[in-house]
């Protein structure tokens, strides 16, 4: 197995709007659409059209929106064994109202519902999925202690463990140990420095480059259209630039890097090249309206990368 996602299922209700709504008011929209999504399987579907072997674990509701992702497992090749799922009446599938700008940037509100269900048992009876991976994928829209009992079960395992943590949430200091590469944005980098008492001001590869070294992990940093870096505990920096593309719709995007990423690192590519092939792959996604679905497949980025060359790519 290549990558293993433990993580979460949101069904989007997406509104587009030209702006912000004030309090109170009500403001018309120009759109709307649905959409399966939720940071674990946006990534799941990441991961499986970058051309990696996926597992998911997670949990779904008894109702439409559940029966709509299983369906969309599927026909993504994804394995869903350990999709559990609770009554309608008990919890019904996550849902997240994304409202989408003119820009392409977004604000969300998730109701997680069936996400909250899974616990560390849960962890327990998908050891095996854990264990045979090459690569955990984890985010924290499920309980922190799953979270926390996955990583642990992978580490023993020797799989590789990656934490996206979004959204915020403090975390227990023993995880710390268990995570092999931390894959935060500028603002949830910002404000885990802040949680645990350092200075959260400055540079933010200056600021990477000290929790890298105080959590001992590594650190994928994503920088939105100014592309991404990675540093060590040891120092070592490695950036990517960003590409200029239109942008269409930037929900999932970060979903669609972690993905790409790990199904890079699951088949031994270099840090340098799996970075520049997660940054195509969320500079293709903005491009197109959706969330996980918009994910782009391995031949897609690997064209892109190819006919773009160093710094630029080329989105039809």
């Amino acid at each position: 197995m290549g990558v293993a996602v433990f993580g979460s299922f949101m069904y989007d209700l997406m509104i587009e709007a030209p702006r912000r709504p004030d309090l109170g008011e009500t403001l018309r929209g120009t759109a709307f659409r649905r959409s399966v999504g939720g940071k674990g399987f946006n990534q799941a579907v990441g991961a499986a059209r970058a051309g990696a072997s996926t597992a998911m674990i997670g949990m779904l509701g008894d109702d439409p929106f559940g029966q709509e992702f299983r369906n969309a497992l599927e026909s993504e090749g994804i394995d869903a064994t350990h999709v559990w799922e609770c009554s309608e009446q008990q919890s019904g599938t996550g849902v997240g109202m994304p409202v989408i700008f003119p820009d392409g940037n977004n604000s969300i509100i998730i109701v997680p519902r069936a996400n909250m269900e899974i616990g560390p048992e849960h962890a327990d009876q998908s050891k095996e999925a854990i264990q045979d991976a090459d690569v955990l994928l984890m985010q924290l829209e499920v309980p922190v202690e799953a979270v926390m009992r996955a990583a642990e079960i992978a580490h023993e395992a020797n799989t590789k463990v990656v934490l996206n943590p979004a959204p915020f949430r403090e975390l227990p200091p023993r995880i710390w140990s268990h995570i092999d590469l931390f894959t935060p944005n500028e603002g949830e980098l910002r404000a885990f420095a802040s949680s645990l008492g350092m200075g959260a001001d400055g540079s933010i590869h200056d600021l990477a480059a000290a929790f890298a070294k105080r959590m001992d992990v590594e650190l994928v940093v994503t920088l939105g259209d100014q592309g991404a870096f990675h540093v060590t505990p040891d120092g070592h920096t490695d950036r990517v630039e960003g590409h200029q593309v239109h942008a269409v719709d930037t929900v999932g995007a970060g979903d669609t890097f972690c993905g790409a990423l790990c199904a890079q690192l699951a088949e031994g590519v270099a840090m340098h090249e799996a970075l520049a092939f997660a940054n195509a792959a969320a500079a293709i996604s903005v491009t197109r309206a959706g969330s996980g679905t918009s994910a782009p497949h391995k031949k897609e980025v690997q064209a892109a990368l190819e006919a773009g060359g160093a710094g630029k790519i080329e989105v039809s």
